[in-house]
């Protein structure tokens, strides 16, 4: 199973668009603070399979995370603004494992960042939007094979 995942995409619907057309996958997955290009993009590919969770900057309806199962995983998506992923990974991270998550996706710094933290996979795919420091434009692509086992990579734009 090959899931894209985007945060933090900021009105930037033309970047967005060329990342779900250029990348087939199972899922794509929306990390918040872009709800407006989300459901433009989302209505122009009907066949495909979007998530969203809402960021501090999207003023919907939508839920600020999610638990996902897909495969033999459990994924916890969030945009981080609730739990202070500025701060740090520590809240994050709890609320991952309570919910028996292995893969934890949240957005919100515009950094880019994979790592395997306390057995479980974490990523942050950066922005499409506006990166911070000397990050990239970037998303993720994330792998579940039939066994479980997980692969995450950063694609810059």
């Amino acid at each position: 199973m090959k899931i894209i995942v985007v945060a933090d995409t900021h009105k930037n619907f033309e970047v967005y668009s060329d990342v779900v057309a250029k990348n087939p996958a199972d899922y794509y997955i929306h990390l918040g603070d872009g709800v407006n290009e989300f459901a433009d993009v989302a209505k122009a590919n009907p066949d495909k399979e979007f998530v969203f969770v809402k960021g501090e900057c999207d003023f919907c309806n939508a839920s600020s995370k999610q638990l996902l199962k897909m495969g033999k995983c459990r994924i916890f998506c969030a945009h981080g603004h609730e739990q202070n992923v500025t701060g740090g990974l520590d809240q994050i991270i709890d609320e991952a494992k309570s919910a028996e998550c292995n893969i934890l996706l949240y957005g919100h710094t515009h950094v880019y960042k994979t790592e395997k933290i306390d057995g479980i996979y974490v990523m942050n795919p950066g922005c499409l939007g506006s990166p911070r420091g000397k990050s990239a434009l970037s998303y993720g692509v994330l792998e579940i094979n039939s066994e479980g086992q997980v692969k995450m990579n950063i694609v810059a734009y």
